[in-house]
C-alpha cells in the first residue's frame, strides 16, 4: 500500500464567489486556482493556506444543505462524509478571531478527550478546528 497524504477537502457551495471571499476573509486561504469540471457541470476553484486546499463546487441547481447537516450533532443522525478538521494552537484565541469576523460558530467543544469547536462557513457546511494536546489527558 502506497503512503497516503493528505491533498484536500471539498464541498458545495450556492455561490463561488461568496465562498472564494469568505474562506478568504475568515480562515486566511487564498485563490490557488478557478476551473470548470464539465462532467459535473460545476464550476470550481481551489483555495490553499500553506498545504491545505479546499475544492469549493457551485453547481447550478444544486440542492441546499439539509437543515440537519448544519448541526453537529444532527449531522452524524446521516451516513456520509460530516466534515474537515484542522488543528489550531489556541482555542480561545482562535473564538476571539472567528467572533471578531462575525464567523457563525455552530458548537464549542471543551471534553476530556480534547477541545475544539465547530463553524459554518457562508453556505452553512461545518468545518470543525481542533486544539493541539498540551499533554496526554490520560495521564493527567
Amino acid at each position: 500500500m502506497p503512503e497516503l497524504t493528505f491533498h484536500h477537502g471539498g464541498v458545495s457551495v450556492p455561490d463561488l464567489d461568496e465562498s472564494i471571499e469568505w474562506y478568504s476573509r475568515v480562515l486566511g486561504f487564498h485563490l490557488e486556482r478557478r476551473f470548470r469540471i464539465e462532467a459535473a457541470a460545476a464550476d470550481a476553484a481551489m483555495v490553499r493556506s500553506g498545504d491545505l486546499r479546499f475544492e469549493l463546487f457551485e453547481v447550478a441547481g444544486a440542492a441546499a444543505l439539509p437543515e440537519g447537516r448544519r448541526h453537529p450533532v444532527n449531522d452524524l443522525l446521516t451516513h456520509g462524509n460530516k466534515h474537515v478538521a484542522f488543528q489550531i494552537d489556541d482555542l480561545d484565541a482562535f473564538l476571539n478571531e472567528m467572533a471578531a469576523k462575525q464567523a457563525d460558530v455552530a458548537l464549542v467543544v471543551r471534553e476530556a478527550f480534547g477541545q475544539g469547536c465547530f463553524i459554518r462557513d457562508c453556505a452553512g457546511n461545518l468545518i470543525e478546528f481542533v486544539q493541539k494536546k498540551t499533554h496526554d489527558v490520560r495521564s493527567a
